[in-house]
């Protein structure tokens, strides 16, 4: 990579584990466009029938985590509903028939923007997926969980959810915490029992020994489906430090044959936003295959895989995954294998391992903590880095980032307004420590600015 020569040993030593991202890209996802991307593939979209009750699920499922946002006449960021709609029912008109959603997604507006574009079609026609997220009390009471669950319901205009799930539990101490000392899973239990949850489940992010305590409680609650953090590049490379392998926790949802349902198989976008060597390799593979469709076909050739959620913001990014999934191309072993080669090269680059998944989002400081941590993670992987005076071509890769960042993240928004308060960290699925990644590109950028590096 000539002067974008980054090596893991000396990057590591110099600055520590890290990155930031390139303007549009920090977003997360494509960039913004309102036509459709590519011509539509001709044939049927890829359905799995769990089960255990019959439903016939898109293994393409709407992650609806990362809706248009926009300002309304007081300022503030709403969801862009006539987007919704539109994308919506693009989706369910092309087979895409399960929605996934979140009380906390997009500063608790997701559900109802969903419930609002679902509600103009026949409840037959989809499956709604949400989550009980009471995660912002340590000792969250009944009251409050039973309150968000009620409202679910009114957010979504039904009287059913088809898949509810637990949301972000790590093992069982916190599943202990969360829901059994408030007597809230024997509720949730009666509810199933009732028919108002068909399919009773939990979102995982988290070690071995948290899955393994989770799994052991199957003979006691039987879960109907479980959502697991699963790509090419966890499949063997997760951080030990924060969660185990997608492939340790397949082969132990397999085994027991419990449905899965895919969350992050494009890495909140960083799957698609890879190093010049990776995205050669693969476009030379298949120079008309996009980016994520390689990282699609590589969770849907797993058969246990019920549906692969994404978040697809604008329609460019719908369009083309559901192409991949419309006569769907499953991998053979040797494609597996060329995966997990790719993988392994990505794994290579000190990457901070942020999703843009917002749930340490708003900083009650006003600082836009995905927009920085992204930001630095699209230099990495440009290849631009500036690292020292002495770096050929240093004053044009200093002043690309300094001028990248400021397009990037507003001024009173940037790290230098971290308090360090660390609020953000314990609802961070990734185990991410969030000021103390802050403080150093703060002081990274400083010295950027100061010209000392």
């Amino acid at each position: 990579m000539e002067n974008k020569d980054i090596s893991r040993r000396d990057f590591i030593k110099d600055l520590g584990i890290g990155g930031v991202a390139l303007g549009a890209a920090a977003a997360g996802c494509a960039p913004k466009s309102s036509k459709k991307a590519s011509a539509e593939k001709t044939g049927e979209m890829e359905y799995r029938t769990n089960p255990k009750n019959g439903d016939k699920v898109s293994l393409l499922g709407y992650g609806c985590m990362r809706w248009q946002m926009k300002r309304d006449e007081n300022g503030r960021d709403v969801v862009d509903q006539d987007s919704v709609n539109e994308l919506v029912d693009y989706a369910i008109s092309h087979g895409v028939n399960y929605f996934d959603s979140a009380p906390v997604y997009l500063q608790g507006q997701s559900e109802a923007a969903t419930g609002k574009a679902l509600s103009r079609h026949p409840r037959d026609s989809y499956f709604i997926a949400t989550k009980l997220s009471n995660t912002r009390s340590f000792m969250p009471t009944f009251e409050e969980s039973v309150q968000m669950y009620r409202q679910s319901f009114e957010n979504f205009q039904t009287d059913h959810i088809d898949y509810y799930l637990l949301h972000n539990i790590g093992g069982e101490d916190v599943f202990n915490r969360r829901f059994v000392q408030n007597g809230v899973i024997d509720f949730l239990l009666a509810e199933r029992e009732a028919g108002h949850i068909r399919n009773l489940g939990f979102s995982f992010h988290g070690q071995q020994r948290g899955i393994d305590s989770l799994l052991a409680l199957h003979d006691k609650y039987h879960w109907d489906f479980i959502q697991i953090q699963m790509n090419y590049l966890d499949w063997t490379h997760a951080d030990p430090g924060r969660n185990v392998n997608a492939e340790y926790l397949y082969q132990e949802l397999d085994k027991r044959e419990i449905p899965i349902v895919i969350m992050e198989p494009l890495l909140g976008g960083r799957l698609v936003r890879l190093p010049d060597n990776v995205s050669n390799l693969l476009k030379g593979r298949d120079p008309d295959a996009s980016l994520a469709s390689w990282a699609f076909r590589f969770v849907g050739s797993h058969p246990r895989v019920l549906c692969a959620l994404s978040g697809m913001t604008y329609m460019d990014n719908l369009v083309d995954n559901v192409n991949t999934f419309t006569g769907f191309n499953y991998m053979d072993q040797e494609e597996l294998d060329f995966m997990e080669q790719m993988a392994a090269l990505i794994a290579d680059y000190p990457l901070i391992e942020c999703n843009n998944c917002q749930y340490c989002m708003p900083c009650e400081y006003g600082i836009d903590i995905p927009g920085i941590l992204l930001h630095y993670n699209a230099i990495i992987t440009e290849g631009a880095l500036p690292q020292s005076s002495e770096q050929k071509d240093f004053r044009k890769l200093r002043r690309h980032y300094l001028t990248t960042y400021s397009k990037a993240v507003e001024t009173l928004r940037q790290a230098d307004h971290c308090t360090g308060c660390r609020k953000c960290e314990s609802h961070c699925p990734q185990s991410i420590k969030i000021a103390d990644q802050l403080i150093r590109i703060d002081e990274y950028i400083e010295k950027l600015k100061q010209g000392t590096l």
